[in-house]
């Protein structure tokens, strides 16, 4: 099966600044919600049958954006503080999740780094899509503090495509994401996809102190109209953050690939990527 090669340039293009992703994606918060679609239901299973999320689990949540995974686990039964570094989506997510949830969400509204939260309060920490605008250097050790002993970390992402078998819509569009600046999400000096990059995210983990470290790929399809995949894309920190003349340029050309080659119904095959572990569950004795 053909692989997505990189730019011509040897893939010295830019990588936006992590800091980016405190603002970048506040501007339109009803847009983000409408654009990004939600998590396939076997991370909900993960985080119930792996993770014993439930009705007495207290949890936090990095970056929660609109609350796509913040709705999963107030599903599940938990009370969740949400630390959400952007004003406008973290009044969205109180006034979208708060109403029917009196007493279960708390919103926070910091940058995870700086927000005051009590050590071994959590029984699970969770960033969905979200970890890689951190330094796993400084956020993983405050994730491991902020848990109890034994208590269980979960991060993942959803990918917009498969690197190794990259569908037609992507292999069309490829040039034209390539010529964006990178996120995050693609700063491995390997080149993978930071989410796919199993070695390195568990061994960052492993570094911490983490134990029952695991990863699951889950591969899903969907089909998008034309619309739905331009909601998508113009919620991509690389799209979001260009000026509006060349947005807008770059959306109407992924429009016509949309329309005149796909006939409005695009196939597309994702992947999500589920990271798991554990807190020590016991505390190493002072030196």
């Amino acid at each position: 099966m053909a692989k997505l090669t990189q730019a011509p340039n040897g893939g010295n293009v830019s990588t936006l600044d992590r800091k980016l992703g405190r603002t970048v994606f506040g501007s339109a918060p009803d847009l983000y919600a409408r654009g990004r679609p939600g998590y396939p239901p076997r991370v909900a299973e993960i985080l119930r049958d792996l993770c014993r999320a439930g009705p007495e689990t207290a949890a936090f949540e990095i970056g929660p954006g609109t609350g796509q995974a913040t709705a999963r686990l107030l599903d599940l039964g938990c009370t969740v503080c949400a630390i959400e570094p952007d004003a406008r989506l973290a009044a969205y997510l109180s006034e979208s999740l708060g109403p029917a949830h009196p007493g279960r969400l708390t919103v926070m509204q910091a940058p995870f780094e700086e927000a005051a939260l009590r050590s071994t309060a959590f029984d699970l920490g969770v960033a969905a899509t979200s970890f890689h605008w951190l330094d796993p250097a400084i956020g993983l050790p405050k994730v491991k503090q902020l848990l109890r002993p034994g208590g269980h970390w979960a991060m993942w992402w959803n990918v917009y495509g498969d690197p190794d078998a990259p569908d037609d819509f992507q292999v069309r569009t490829h040039a034209l994401f390539d010529s964006l600046e990178r996120p995050p999400t693609f700063a491995d000096r390997e080149k993978k996809p930071y989410a796919l990059n199993r070695e390195r995210r568990l061994a960052e983990l492993e570094r911490e102190g983490f134990e029952e470290r695991a990863v699951e790929i889950i591969r899903w399809d969907v089909t998008f109209s034309t619309g739905q995949m331009l909601a998508l894309s113009a919620t991509f920190s690389p799209v979001a953050q260009l000026p509006e003349p060349a947005r807008n340029e770059f959306l109407e050309a992924l429009r016509r690939v949309g329309d005149d080659e796909f006939a409005g119904s695009i196939p597309r095959r994702f992947l999500t990527a589920v990271y798991t572990a554990r807190s020590p569950r016991r505390m190493p004795l002072p030196a």
